[in-house]
């Protein structure tokens, strides 16, 4: 059973109402390697997002067909799915339910829309909940190796940014980050490190009950469910990592625990929603990390002519491109 098998027996069959089940394990291997979403709405088709597109599926589990012939998910497929997910209790997710998505084993996260309860102007929660996005994460040992003598330079670390749209691969990119500088490397001469990962959103460790059920090497300490800051903040004094690990870093207050780190000599890897450094320069907060080269390198990833493609390496200091192919790489993703 290859990896992505793995991933549906064990982590997304259970959670779907069975209809729905009975009709993925009926796709080819190859759509099932390429799936990414599966997304659910009620009274529209059973929506499987692959690498480059999507597909309807029929009832008899026959794909690439016209509109009229696709399953069509019911409220009750979208009921029993919901149960599943947070196992028979919304009401102990409602933290999640705010934020709009449900992480599961695994490290998969689950998007929701429906009618959101506001008060104040602030989101309180949301109730008839008509839309689900799974989307299925995925751990590729090996698809950071090739990035390692270009983030490490005498036996250091460098300050890293990845840069990258939603669903290109950035998340897997950096659970196998941590997994190679835990790991550390004889090819290329490096040592294992310790490294802090703050996960605020379950993603990189994909931890239960706070221990992580991927493979992160032997040499790691995760803070779940944590706010970046306060997290990046707080394993520096606990910890003592040499290198720090977060996803998605957006808040004025990321900027500032990412400084206070890199100040402290504590080397950060970070990844950003992006297409590259010149767009993030205009952002708020985010820009000043740019503008002033807090980092040492940039990695571009994009979807083109796969998702997970190695678009370039950009060394941060003086722009140098240090790595660029015209059709990109697939790395991961």
């Amino acid at each position: 059973m290859n990896h992505v098998s793995h991933t549906l027996e064990h982590d997304i069959y259970p959670i779907l109402a069975p209809g729905l089940a009975s009709l993925i394990k009926l796709l080819p291997v190859s759509i099932k390697d390429e799936l990414t979403e599966i997304r659910l709405r009620i009274n529209k088709p059973l929506l499987l997002v692959l690498s480059n597109t999507d597909k309807m599926i029929s009832q008899d589990g026959q794909i690439d067909i016209e509109p009229s012939k696709a399953y069509i998910c019911s409220c009750d497929d979208i009921g029993r799915t919901l149960q599943s997910i947070s196992r028979n209790s919304l009401y102990a997710y409602e933290q999640e339910l705010r934020l709009g998505y449900i992480t599961i084993h695994g490290g998969h996260r689950v998007g929701l829309a429906g009618q959101a309860i506001v008060d104040g102007g602030e989101l309180k929660a949301l109730k008839n909940i008509s839309s689900l996005n799974i989307r299925i994460a995925r751990q590729i040992k090996g698809c950071a190796e090739k990035l390692m003598p270009y983030m490490i330079a005498e036996k250091q670390v460098l300050n890293t940014l990845v840069i990258s749209p939603p669903r290109c691969g950035k998340t897997t990119l950096l659970r196998d980050i941590v997994y190679q500088l835990s790991s550390g490397s004889k090819i290329f001469n490096y040592p294992g490190m310790q490294v802090g990962v703050v996960d605020e959103r379950s993603e990189i460790a994909a931890c239960r009950n706070g221990v992580p059920t991927v493979d992160l090497g032997p040499r790691v300490d995760v803070l779940d469910c944590c706010p970046k800051a306060t997290g990046l903040l707080m394993l520096i004094r606990s910890m003592s990592p040499q290198v720090v690990v977060t996803d998605e870093l957006g808040r004025h207050e990321d900027v500032i625990a990412v400084k206070e780190a890199l100040n402290a000599g504590i080397r950060v890897i970070a990844s950003i929603h992006g297409h590259d450094s010149a767009e993030i320069l205009h952002r708020p907060y985010i820009g000043e990390l740019i503008q002033n080269k807090y980092f040492d390198r940039y990695i571009i990833l994009g979807s083109r002519p796969t998702i997970g493609t190695l678009e370039e390496i950009i060394a941060a200091k003086n722009g140098e491109l240090l790595y660029s192919k015209r059709k990109g790489v697939k790395i991961c993703g």
